[in-house]
């Protein structure tokens, strides 16, 4: 019934329960578990290596030794003879952060002996011990997801390399480094010796966008050697892992089309100038720019070096109207400096793009005739006086202005520079009634300057209807002849056959051959104006008429000085 009694009592002290425990000498150890972690993924077991502190005294508390006055935990391993028999035991079971206090009594510890002039023989000794880290030879990396994207399409592998960020903590949590510290990205190759040998493992097979706790052995970390006064000899290392970017060095860039218009005549070349919305972020979805905000496209020439090796290759083979995603590896984007404060070395981009327009430097206006009249026998040409309905986009749809706008439509004389050149070009050739699309390129257009509501470069897309046409006289002249002109001339004009002309009878004489289609005054002016121009410039002698010598010397008159003359 003794026995049972005092085994009771040592039972209820190594469990940690509070009572008095000195019935009389000690035949175990004596353990008081006083601050337990409330997570303990794992205890001292045999064959455990571990590394503590712990402060070492006698029953009344005098200090014989201690590993924080030394500022060194003790490393060892557990239950191989290589620590004092109590503290062996004292250790087993113990929690990484846990303390206990493990009482040992003489028979354990250093005996009848004692140790030199620090331990007397037949001493009970007291350590407070705080557990640091525990491995065995056994251990392999461990790896925990945190949190992983719902879409993960390429996994870590070895070769890549990656960027990413970490917080390195020692398995009691006590931290030794950090990425977010310094607010910049650990960059690296994978699997080729670049790092230890825990953390090459421990990140294989991570997305973007994944954080995982990595739990890395001593043996494949920084072994005995630690690092500095950072790291410790034989330390367990824990990271926190964010993976913000990997790529290979063998990467090509990567598309992903997201839209194509149901119409596509024709595809983006070397050599084709391009105007395109984007939105530029890293692979761990983070802005870094977009042209949307600028509230203006980007405009460049394609396959030419004006903008990064990847984007030169992804602007090729592109619609009007398409979107697409595309994925751009630093060798072929900004390499490993990055560019300024705004792309970091090594950094992958996704472009998000929306091609406005293209064209070519080369291109001409482009016509399709959407309706036309059964007959059509008079045509627009130069020097024409024309009427027409217009509607004026971008290419992506966006109208920059209209005829409709206007309570009239516009009226215009066809190679007057009184439109822009592609316009005029493709007001040309058109039936009263006829209904075309024509796209005018910027050089034809309002060119890399734009205009008032026309953006920078813009490719021009119009909707044309011609309402009214007047044949028209080349430019300089008021009056032409639409055939041979009377000859002689002056008796044509002498209706009455009186031998002079006056104004009246020479206005006449003008409309009747406009009239009969033999004759054209300039369209779109005061006709009245005109002809009284035309026989001022015949009555030489202003007696308000024209005889035949006034009109035989102003034609030689004309002709000598190379000047023209209408009649």
């Amino acid at each position: 019934q003794l026995f049972n009694s005092i085994f009771a009592l040592i039972f209820l002290c190594v469990t940690g329960t509070h009572v008095n425990c000195s019935p009389g000498p000690l035949e175990d150890v004596v353990i008081d578990r006083y601050d337990i972690p409330r997570v303990c993924p794992r205890e001292v077991q045999t064959g455990d290596f571990v590394r503590y502190h712990y402060n070492g005294t006698f029953t009344d508390g005098k200090k014989f030794d201690s590993s924080h006055e030394r500022g060194a935990p003790f490393s060892g391993q557990v239950g191989l003879g290589r620590l004092i028999t109590g503290l062996d035991r004292g250790v087993q079971g113990m929690c990484v952060n846990e303390r206990r206090k493990v009482t040992v009594p003489p028979h354990l510890a250093y005996g009848s002996i004692g140790a030199g002039d620090v331990i007397p023989a037949d001493t009970v000794l007291v350590f407070d011990v705080v557990l640091l880290d525990i491995w065995n030879t056994e251990d392999k990396v461990q790896t925990r997801t945190l949190s992983k994207p719902e879409s993960c399409k390429r996994l870590v592998e070895a070769t890549d390399f990656i960027r990413y960020h970490y917080n390195g903590t020692l398995l009691n949590d006590v931290p030794f480094d950090s990425s977010h510290s310094r607010n910049g990205t650990y960059d690296t190759y994978v699997g080729m010796g670049y790092l230890i040998k825990g953390m090459d493992e421990g990140l294989i097979g991570m997305c973007v966008g994944e954080t995982r706790t990595i739990i890395i052995p001593p043996f494949l970390a920084y072994e005995e050697k630690g690092y500095g006064t950072v790291i410790p000899s034989q330390a367990t290392l824990v990271f926190e892992v964010l993976m913000i970017d990997l790529f290979n060095p063998k990467d090509d860039i990567a598309v992903v089309v997201k839209e194509v218009p149901k119409t596509c005549t024709r595809k983006t070349v070397v050599g084709d100038y391009i105007r395109y919305h984007y939105n530029g972020t890293f692979q761990d979805g983070s802005g870094f720019d977009t042209s949307y905000q600028r509230n203006s496209t980007y405009n460049t020439y394609i396959g030419m070096g004006y903008v990064i090796q990847g984007m030169d290759k992804a602007l090729q083979g592109l619609c009007i109207g398409e979107k697409r995603r595309v994925i751009l590896p630093p060798h072929m984007a900004y390499g490993e400096k990055g560019t300024g404060d705004i792309i970091p070395g090594s950094a992958v981009l996704v472009f998000d793009i929306h091609v406005i327009d293209f064209h070519n430097p080369k291109d001409l206006i482009e016509i399709k005739v959407t309706s036309k009249p059964e007959k059509c026998n008079l045509t627009s040409e130069v020097d024409d006086l024309i009427q027409y309905r217009y509607n004026c986009s971008l290419m992506d749809g966006t109208l920059l202005y209209s005829s409709d706008h206007y309570e009239k439509a516009p009226i215009t004389t066809l190679g007057a520079n009184k439109v822009i050149e592609g316009l005029d070009e493709g007001l040309r050739g058109m039936c009263v009634g006829e209904k075309r699309v024509v796209i005018v390129p910027p050089h034809l257009g309002h060119g890399e300057n734009g205009a008032k509501g026309v953006p920078s470069s813009a490719v021009l897309h119009f909707e044309l209807e011609l309402l009214d046409l007047q044949k028209g006289v080349p430019d300089g002249y008021m009056f032409v002849w639409l055939g041979d002109s009377p000859d002689p001339l002056f008796p044509a004009m002498d209706l009455n056959k009186d031998l002079s002309v006056p104004l009246e009878e020479f206005t006449a004489f003008i409309n009747i051959q406009v009239a009969e289609g033999t004759g054209r005054l300039r369209p779109g002016m005061d006709a009245g104006g005109i002809i009284k121009d035309m026989f001022n410039n015949q009555d030489r002698n202003r007696d308000g008429k024209i005889v035949a010598e006034e009109l035989k010397l102003k034609v030689e008159e004309d002709s000598d000085k190379a000047r023209h003359e209408e009649l």
